[in-house]
């Protein structure tokens, strides 16, 4: 079996023909809340970052990767490494599944997928993810990945409803040599 893939999805590099999807997802703003964004991408910008893509993880400090089903072939979600730390061997992770393909495992196989990636290939320590308390989809799809809760951090982000706090969920590896 290759590395990022399975029986039923391929994680995959960005593609020019991934402009449309990517526009959709980066410019909804009900979403901006789980991330960093601010403002609305551009297609000429978000054109130039697929361009840009194929640049070394350790020279940029990310990798985004598409999920995408192998019956379909169809992009249903992205997974992305940043913050990547060679040096502490850590990294976040963030995952995003278009709504109507949620609750049906992408998510999860993603995450296996690219958890696997980053401790065999990348030879990762840990990850960790910044998870809305009151999100429990995501707490359960990141505790059912082996992540634990080793923090909360209070009024960390900025919602519609007021400042939320967030938990810090990590993910160890826990080495055998």
């Amino acid at each position: 079996m290759k590395l990022l893939e399975n029986e039923r999805i391929i994680l995959r590099a960005l593609e020019p023909e991934d402009l449309d999807v990517l526009y959709r997802w980066e410019n909804d703003a009900s979403l901006w809340q789980h991330g960093n964004t601010l403002t609305p991408f551009s297609r000429y910008v978000l054109k130039e970052y697929i361009a840009s893509a194929h640049q070394d993880i350790y020279t940029t400090g990310q990798l985004r990767l598409m999920i995408q089903p192998r019956q379909t072939g169809q992009a249903v979600g992205t997974i992305d490494l940043f913050d990547v730390d060679p040096h502490h061997r850590r990294c976040g992770i963030g995952v995003l599944v278009d709504p109507a393909y949620r609750r049906k495992g992408y998510a999860g196989e993603a995450l296996s997928l690219v958890l696997s990636y980053a401790f065999s290939f990348l030879k990762l320590k840990q990850v960790y993810a910044h998870v809305p308390v009151n999100n429990e989809p995501s707490v359960k799809l990141f505790t059912l990945a082996g992540f634990k809760i080793a923090g909360r951090l209070v009024q960390w982000i900025s919602t519609p409803d007021g400042f939320a706090d967030v938990y810090l969920m990590q993910y160890v590896f826990a080495e055998t040599n």
